[in-house]
């Protein structure tokens, strides 16, 4: 690829980079089958990952599945104990919680409500109030917030998938039982240091003084403080991280560096809509993919991306069939969907 393609990303990156909506973007782009690397913005500026924190956590999951000391179909709680996993799911006039599996919480489909984002019966959400005020919350706040909560479908339901935080939360304490350590102690010694990502660090109470250091995230126009929220979300939103790390991590749990190759064929064999049935982003076994039927996109076929996208704006997605690897952030949380027009004028550039 040539410098006038790297000078055409940067226009386009550019003016993007102008919206008001826009604060602090930073981006990288790797194609390794031909040598192709991009970046703009400050690329050494570390960002909250949101939700790519997700992948982490499967990464960790797919590692203890290696080592044997659980499988994908193994009941959570097994793990964690029935008293956990009870009122989790009650569908039907039954519960279902001691039934959902390890696998379940991965895909999606456990039928658990979502503490994050699921409305409660007087129309508020854990966002709102998050955007109302700064607070902290331990594991069993959120599941107690999620008991409240109705569950749309039984564990496992063919076509039925909701994307969930609680699963992830609960994922988290799966490997801090198994693994027999905190998960900040876990994704240190599995990911950060194993792989020599010298930027990435979990959000944690005990780092709650870094938070100036982290590249400012909006809601609009307005600048978000929420340092305790982002520290309640270890296995599903509390990563720090920066594109350059971002693309390492990614190219490792892809590569079969993370865990076995041979999972990941596992991992993307199946595929539920999250969100609505005309939503381009579905879920695989702990693992995101963004596809844009061509009714969507009449014009231009848009490629495959695999990886995962978070609420706070950031995106880190791989292109199998055009060998690339792309993240960054537009460090902000309306509207949701900012970072993907980019994302596909960006690709779009991209053969």
């Amino acid at each position: 690829m040539s410098p006038s393609l790297s000078a055409k990303l940067d226009r386009i990156a550019t003016r993007y980079a102008a919206k008001p909506a826009v604060s602090a973007m930073s981006l990288a782009i790797e194609q390794p089958s031909t040598g192709f690397t991009w970046r703009y913005g400050d690329t050494g500026r570390p960002y909250f990952v949101a939700s790519i924190t997700k992948l982490y956590t499967t990464a960790m999951i797919m590692q203890l599945r290696d080592e044997e000391a659980l499988t994908l179909d193994t009941r959570v709680a097994d793990l964690l104990g029935e008293d956990t996993m009870r009122g989790l799911n009650t569908h039907g006039g039954h519960d279902h919680g001691t039934a959902i599996t390890v696998r379940e919480l991965l895909a999606q489909t456990s039928g658990i409500p979502d503490y994050f984002e699921q409305q409660h019966p007087d129309g508020t959400t854990f966002l709102d109030d998050m955007l109302r005020a700064d607070d902290a919350w331990t594991l069993d706040d959120l599941l107690e917030r999620a008991r409240r909560l109705p569950s749309g479908f039984a564990p496992s339901t063919p076509g039925k998938a909701q994307y969930c935080d609680t699963n992830y939360q609960l994922l988290g304490r799966v490997i801090e039982v198994v693994g027999t350590g905190s998960y900040h102690h876990a994704i240190r010694n599995r990911i950060i240091e194993p792989f020599g990502l010298r930027d990435t660090w979990l959000f944690t109470p005990h780092t709650l003084d870094r938070y100036g250091e982290v590249a400012t995230i909006r809601h609009g126009r307005a600048p978000m403080h929420i340092p305790k929220s982002i520290a309640s979300f270890p296995p599903d939103g509390a990563v720090v991280s920066t594109a350059g790390d971002q693309l390492r991590f990614l190219r490792a749990f892809i590569g079969g560096e993370l865990f076995p190759a041979k999972y990941l064929a596992e991992m993307t064999a199946r595929w539920n809509p999250v969100f609505s049935r005309f939503d381009p982003i579905e879920y695989g076994t702990g693992i995101m993919r963004f596809r844009l039927p061509r009714w969507q996109s009449p014009f231009t076929s848009v490629p495959t991306m695999i990886g995962h996208s978070g609420a706070f704006g950031s995106v880190l997605f791989h292109i199998p069939e055009r060998d690339l690897y792309i993240a960054g952030t537009v460090n902000q949380m309306r509207p949701r969907r900012l970072p993907y027009p980019l994302l596909l004028r960006l690709v779009a550039q991209l053969r």
